[in-house]
């Protein structure tokens, strides 16, 4: 599957904007969502490629938004790459536990991203 269109979800929006350029100059298309439950709402209608999810947001996380896309049939064959500001083993298990592709470290490595963005293709 060719990824083309990236949802960016995250609550932060110096962050939002950071992975929508860098994205947008790799050649990808790109919608954003402010937090997981705003992800879910666009989500449906979007349909994109991929998302990149952030860990600590309001109203609903990105590990219970992880969740919620890979136990549905209509998204679950949409890879998740979570980002989180912690590096730890632990949050890595756990967005592969609630069904993310992948992890990355914030602030994201764009190498590292398009690479890993490159492996899900």
């Amino acid at each position: 599957m060719a990824i083309k269109h990236i949802l960016v979800v995250d609550d932060s929006a110096t962050d939002r904007l950071y992975l929508s350029e860098v994205l947008q100059k790799a050649g990808f298309e790109i919608s954003t969502a402010e937090d997981g439950q705003d992800c879910l709402d666009k989500v449906q209608a979007l349909m994109p490629d991929l998302i990149l999810m952030d860990v600590v947001m309001p109203r609903l996380n990105g590990f219970q938004a992880t969740r919620s896309l890979s136990r549905n049939a209509a998204t679950a064959h949409i890879p998740v790459i979570v980002c989180t500001g912690k590096e730890q083993a632990t949050d890595r298990m756990w967005a592969l536990r609630q069904g993310a592709k992948d992890c990355v470290i914030k602030p994201v490595d764009v190498d590292e991203l398009l690479a890993k963005i490159a492996g899900l293709a």
